[in-house]
């Protein structure tokens, strides 16, 4: 129970009153799984509804209502109709998104048949409040993170200092990486038209790497900070970056996000219909969903419906190959290498993120038709080259740096993916293996950003 009691502490330190809407969805949540398991019929499935919907009604008021409210407003006035309903002003809660997403697994896994209800109700209150997760994933799934909290946890050297250098480097991520990155970004982001193409593609480029940076140094953190007590929670990120294709790129981008609307969304949706345009359509719906999971905005509805076409257009040029391929009767059209897939991915995901990034609509349509501009001029290549980079301010060295820590972040992670950097490290004799450690705080405390930057995901 201690962990519960830290667990709520840890949440009512935002707003406390908020602990009672975390604690409503938790007993509609809590009750109607136990329901559903002692249920058949109709009345299992009625069960599951009133906890969706309950679930469901709680995130649409604090994030979707003002949203909705206001495009509903919008198209009254264009057809002259009097619209009285007014905006509310309240704060969104932290995390809101992940622990209903985490709630409504529960539930549907019950539903299913393949986790049965959990009937103390401090383990499934744990379960949904885990504070490691709590306010920004990975969102967990029953079968994995219910049995942690009956099991026994003893203290382990080696487990306790993995945890901590996976929050060290996670930390180092956020705070020298991404916060580092958000400088620039924000400075292009917050005044977009006093700005030309070449600063477009670098605060395109230098967002990927930062919200890369400061969600995944997130998870860093909350999978280490787990694994010291003793749990195990999900990978959430599979360095993405190395992905060929858009397609592979969610399957290694949140990843707990991802499969929870495979299993819950896209699946149901399809209801066993693998061939016709009906999957192809049902994927396109997901991903819209997915974009307006991200934010009540219509930038995030757009970015996410253009990742869909992405992987839709790809599948649609598959077959096109393959018929190309077919009629001339060759032995197919040559394969593209592998390092342009992966560049090109990247591109693609730097793309939608202007609309990820961008306020709203004006400012994301101003920077793509603005994107190509001055990139035609070889000098502004020259000066960049020869270090005369000056984006209002943003001078040479702190321009420098940022792509110096683009290329140390992919260099170790080059490295983590054909050794294990951890086990390395620890196998060193002590001096080194501690000097590494203190050069690793020390570049944290000497060049990390420590003013109040809020991890991006946790808006959502």
């Amino acid at each position: 129970m201690l962990l519960l009691a830290a667990s709520c502490g840890f949440y009512m330190a935002f707003i406390p009153v908020y602990i009672l809407i975390l604690l409503t969805t938790i007993l509609i949540d809590y009750f109607a799984a136990m329901i559903i398991e002692s249920s058949e019929g109709e009345k299992r499935k009625r069960w599951l509804i009133i906890s969706i919907i309950s679930t469901c009604l709680v995130l649409f008021v604090f994030k979707y209502f003002n949203f909705f409210n206001a495009n509903f407003a919008a198209l009254a006035g264009w057809l002259h109709l009097n619209y009285p309903i007014e905006i509310i002003n309240i704060v969104l809660p932290i995390g809101l998104s992940f622990h209903t997403f985490q709630s409504l697994s529960y539930v549907i896994e019950v539903y299913r048949g393949r986790q049965k209800a959990e009937r103390h109700f401090g383990i499934y209150s744990l379960y949904v409040m885990f504070y490691p997760q709590l306010v920004a994933g990975p969102i967990e799934r029953p079968q994995n993170l219910l049995p942690q909290f009956r099991e026994v946890h003893v203290f382990e050297y080696q487990r306790v200092t993995d945890g901590l250098k996976l929050m060290a480097w996670g930390l180092f991520k956020k705070v020298v990486i991404a916060d580092r990155l958000a400088v620039f970004v924000n400075q292009v982001y917050g005044d977009p038209r006093g700005f030309d193409g070449l600063a477009f593609v670098f605060a395109a480029i230098f967002f990927a790497f930062q919200i890369y940076c400061d969600f995944s140094g997130y998870s860093d953190m909350a999978v280490g900070a787990a694994r010291v007590m003793g749990f195990r929670l999900i990978q959430n990120f599979n360095y993405p970056f190395s992905a060929k294709s858009t397609a592979e790129f969610w399957q290694r981008w949140h990843i707990s996000l991802t499969s929870w609307f495979k299993d819950y969304v896209y699946a149901p949706l399809n209801a066993g219909k693998t061939t016709g345009s009906r999957p192809q359509l049902n994927l396109f719906l997901t991903f819209l969903l997915s974009g307006l999971w991200h934010g009540a905005n219509w930038t995030f509805v757009l970015w996410g419906g253009l990742n869909g076409f992405y992987i839709l257009s790809s599948h649609w040029a598959k077959s096109i190959r393959k018929r190309v391929s077919h009629l001339v009767r060759g032995p197919g059209l040559p394969r593209t290498p592998d390092a342009l897939q992966v560049v090109l991915t990247f591109a693609l995901f730097s793309f939608a993120g202007i609309f990820f990034r961008s306020k709203d609509l004006g400012d994301a349509w101003y920077i793509i038709t603005h994107l190509s501009q001055g990139l035609g001029d070889p000098s502004a290549y020259a000066r960049a080259l020869s270090g005369m980079v000056d984006f209002k301010g943003f001078g040479t060295n702190k321009f420098l740096f940022c792509l110096l820590a683009i290329l140390f972040l992919e260099g170790v992670q080059w490295s983590q993916r054909r050794i294990d950097l951890r086990r390395a490290v620890a196998e060193k004799p002590t001096w080194l293996r501690w000097g590494l450690y203190y050069l690793a705080v020390f570049s944290i405390l000497r060049f990390g950003v420590f003013e109040k930057n809020e991890f991006i995901y946790f808006q959502f």
